[in-house]
């Protein structure tokens, strides 16, 4: 019962998130519709390949589809002047859909005995692969390579479940809870994990500085 709560909580999450984005890049019906689907279930098939279940249980989901469906025609169709309120909680429905995803990935894992690393590995990839397939399609640099924290929080989520931290539904509605907060305040404090400067504005300054001293000598 809760593997098919989260799943239907991550679906249905992503699905917003993704015709959220769509629409935010003026997308007509047609890739809104494609690109919300992408993100609601593309994360289901990364999660399939990855922890082996049959890559045919996706499209026996008869009634997720229908559900889908019927949420991004509401986003669709949601008056436009209440567009910039909705897409302030792109951000939340992703985190949802991060967290329900992640946890499944790992909880699969630690089913069939994998080790410790692999939970983990299996979490952060299922949790961010709607998300990733959502920015990929819509143009934009995946969120799990550069935006605030996140990738992490489900990384975290593995660890956790890969310890035996988590073993019952209260904890692990519990757990999805906190990866929403977190993710949330990442953004809101801009929270970021260490990176190398970004070395072609240091070119960039230097071809500046070279060319600038060259009119100097001229």
């Amino acid at each position: 019962m809760t593997w098919e709560i989260l799943n239907i909580i991550g679906t249905l999450a992503f699905a917003i998130s993704g015709a959220l984005i769509a629409i935010e890049e003026d997308y007509d019906i047609l890739g809104v519709f494609i690109l919300g689907y992408t993100t609601a279930f593309g994360g289901g098939l990364i999660r399939n390949l990855l922890i082996g279940i049959p890559i045919e249980n996706i499209w026996q989901q008869n009634l997720l589809f229908v559900v889908a469906f019927l949420v991004i025609t509401i986003v669709f169709i949601f008056p436009a002047k209440w567009m910039k309120l909705w897409q302030r909680w792109v951000v939340f429905f992703d985190a949802i859909g991060l967290g329900a995803f992640a946890i499944q990935g790992a909880r699969y894992a630690v089913s069939i005995d994998a080790p410790l690393i692999a939970v983990i590995i299996a979490a952060t990839i299922t949790g961010a692969g709607g998300g990733m397939l959502r920015d990929v399609f819509a143009g934009r640099k995946p969120m799990i390579f550069h935006s605030d924290i996140y990738a992490l929080w489900a990384a975290l989520a593995g660890l956790a479940i890969g310890l035996g931290l988590i073993r019952n539904p209260t904890t692990t509605y519990l757990l999805l809870a906190c990866i929403v907060l977190f993710r949330m305040l990442s953004v809101y404090y801009k929270w970021n994990l260490p990176r190398k400067g970004n070395w072609n504005r240091v070119i960039k300054i230097r071809n500046n500085k070279t060319k600038e001293q060259e009119k100097t000598i001229v």
